[in-house]
């Protein structure tokens, strides 16, 4: 099995190789620390599993799913990373993630995941599966943040975080008035008309760390 590690923390690929290594026989590794590596690992070859990070330097994990789903839409790929399901979970399978886990996942989980996952199949751990259920049994009611694109989402985030719209905009190598716009758009979908009124939004649905 070929697995690609994509983080950009040497010491946690290190340590998911080994992990993998004892638990799993006749693995292949590659392992890439930023988006542009990620990007161009997938390109060359074939992975039988991509484990990505959602914090990468140059692009967000979100944004790198995409990439490799273009290249090789076939190509599975688990997201695992530090961010809790209620933040990425839901937007990161419905742009053609094979898995969520977070990284304070035991090992075992890790390895069904990397199974399953690599066998065609996908994998959310049983708190998300409870509350995607939940979500089905209340029917149409979509937390306000779905409606928004993953770009708006990113900058929502960010805002809720303490960011400026000058500091979003040097992080995400946009303009200020790109930042702005999409600030607008995020205020036009939601209803909400102050970052104030966002912000509390986003800290009471927990969007941020």
């Amino acid at each position: 099995m070929r697995i690609l590690i994509a983080d950009d923390h040497a010491m946690f690929r290190r340590g998911l190789r080994e992990t993998l290594a004892e638990a799993l026989s006749r693995l292949t590794f590659g392992e890439a620390k930023t988006a542009a590596e990620t990007v161009e690992f997938v390109r060359r070859q074939h992975w039988d599993v991509v484990i990505l990070d959602i914090s990468m330097p140059g692009k967000s994990g979100l944004d790198i799913l995409d990439d490799i789903k273009r290249l090789r839409p076939r190509t599975p790929v688990l997201l695992l990373t530090m961010h809790p399901e209620e933040q990425y979970a839901r937007r990161a399978l419905k742009a053609g993630a094979a898995g969520y886990l977070t990284k304070d996942s035991v090992p075992d989980e890790l390895t069904i995941a990397i199974k399953k996952i690599a066998a065609g199949g996908r994998y959310i751990s049983a708190t998300l599966a409870e509350k995607l259920a939940v979500d089905l049994r209340r029917g149409a009611d979509v937390p306000l943040h779905e409606l928004l694109s993953d770009r708006e989402f990113q900058v929502l985030r960010m805002l809720a975080s303490g960011k400026t719209v000058k500091e979003m905009a040097e992080e995400l190598s946009l303009s200020v008035k790109t930042v702005s716009t999409y600030r607008g758009r995020i205020l036009e979908k939601t209803g909400m008309r102050t970052n104030a009124e966002l912000i509390r939004y986003a800290l009471e649905s927990q969007l941020v760390d």
